[in-house]
């Protein structure tokens, strides 16, 4: 089974993973996670009904039982473990991943994720050399609604948005359960019917082709701000005034406003390593005190909480706080985004002047390099720019962030894919330009 990832159980379903797979998953989870109750939500995949009857036939023929939320989005599934103070729970998804996609992602008490490294990993040992043996007291399965408790917890971060035109592409996605009981009809919606086929694109904004229908659709619309969400709601993202993609890694920025400004507080604030160094400085303003750390959910949320840090983000979209048990939610942060672009808007601030503050570097984007021997490639680029340059910090986790005095770069290898993931900024394009050609040129002897 090729599924078991660093951060989750994910592949195509049938493929990588089947419903026998699931039932073994299920039926080994309560000995994994040492509890009896298991929380279960699901996303609208045309494959997760049967994955759902699997898993629970297995967390049940072991003995456990299954508290069944239904429909429901990731951040939810995190809210309810948490609140209810279950020890272990699973949302059966897979995010932003294609149709034919699936998966579960579990985590333990307190809504901590639990990785390759913090039990996926064991969880596959034993699947593979043990055989389940259904006990004779099976495990119930109880109805739990999270649904109204959740959406309480988000109304008490709902601003005044009427100054603002919205438009919202919810990819036939899980946000489509929620968004109109917090944001009503306001908005301009595209997309809103849940679809697990999800007809329209992938539901997946870091794709460009995928975005394009909300840039159109602000543009028509004159929108101040258009937001789109993945799969599942555990991520947001969000498109200027102008019809221009905005970063994710830049809204980290932006939540300095809500939690920081005028507060006179210190505060930590995560940042994944591939983050744009503007975060940073923008945010030395409001007296933030910025952590750097690994890219994932799997790592963000644990250091998130042992830092006790106010709040964090990913350059892919997820966003975590300390007031949702140190986890991510798309949805709070699309209220609390929309709330500083409702403020801004009343300065005269739109978002494109703000995020033009903000960005004030040149930067690559993520560029993929398909390389077998990522290791040695990443140590050539490193040695090549430390032995040429001055450095003033090299970061030698998850892959190398390596910063020089006018530009940076992070180069890292993928969890799941035979590919090098190369990202840089600099002060002007000409830089930029020429560190990325040199990147190319030593990268291309392992091709």
């Amino acid at each position: 089974m090729g599924a078991f990832h660093a951060y989750d159980i994910r592949g195509i379903y049938n493929v990588d993973f089947n419903k026998n797979d699931v039932y073994k998953i299920g039926f080994y989870l309560p000995e994994l996670l040492k509890t009896n109750e298991i929380l279960v939500g699901r996303d609208v995949r045309t494959s997760s009904p049967e994955i759902f009857e699997s898993l629970c036939k297995g967390i049940t023929d072991a003995g456990a039982c299954v508290f069944n939320m239904g429909l429901a989005t990731t951040p939810m599934v995190y809210f309810a473990t948490s609140k209810y103070g279950f020890k272990a729970s699973v949302q059966i998804t897979a995010s932003h991943n294609g149709r034919e996609y699936n998966g579960l992602k579990v985590s333990r008490e307190n809504a901590l994720p639990v990785g390759f490294d913090t039990g996926l990993g064991e969880l596959q040992k034993i699947i593979a050399s043990q055989t389940p043996v259904p006990v004779d007291k099976k495990g119930e399965i109880k109805t739990l609604n999270v649904k109204d408790d959740y959406l309480a917890f988000l109304k008490q971060y709902r601003g005044n948005y009427d100054s603002l035109k919205i438009g919202i592409d919810v990819s036939n996605g899980m946000a489509a359960l929620l968004i109109k009981d917090l944001l009503g009809d306001r908005p301009i919606y595209i997309y809103d019917e849940l679809d697990g086929t999800f007809p329209n694109h992938e539901a997946n904004p870091l794709i460009p082709e995928n975005v394009a229908d909300l840039k159109d659709l602000v543009i028509k619309h004159k929108c101040d701000v258009g937001v789109i969400f993945d799969g599942d709601a555990d991520r947001v993202m969000f498109v200027d005034e102008k019809g221009q993609f905005v970063s994710p890694d830049l809204m980290i920025a932006v939540l300095g406003h809500y939690f920081l400004e005028g507060k006179n507080i210190k505060a930590k604030v995560l940042q994944d390593i591939r983050t744009s160094k503007a975060v940073g400085e923008y945010l030395e303003q409001f007296g933030a005190e910025m952590h750097t750390w690994r890219v994932g959910r799997a790592y963000a949320a644990p250091k998130l909480r042992e830092l006790d840090g106010l709040f964090g983000g990913e350059l892919a979209g997820h966003f975590y706080f300390k007031d949702f048990f140190y986890s991510d939610s798309g949805m709070l942060a699309c209220l609390i985004i929309l709330d500083v672009i409702a403020k801004m808007k009343e300065k005269g601030i739109s978002l494109n002047q703000l995020i033009s503050k903000i960005g004030i570097y040149k930067n690559s984007g993520e560029i993929n390099f398909k390389i077998e021997d990522k290791k040695t490639a990443m140590d050539a680029v490193r040695r090549h720019f430390v032995s040429t340059e001055n450095a003033t910090e090299i970061m030698d986790f998850d892959g190398y962030r390596v910063e020089f005095p006018d530009w940076w770069f992070n180069i890292r290898p993928s969890n799941t894919e035979p590919y090098l993931r190369f990202l840089a900024e600099a002060k002007t394009d000409e830089l930029l330009a020429e560190k990325v050609n040199k990147t190319k040129e030593i990268l291309k002897g392992f091709m």
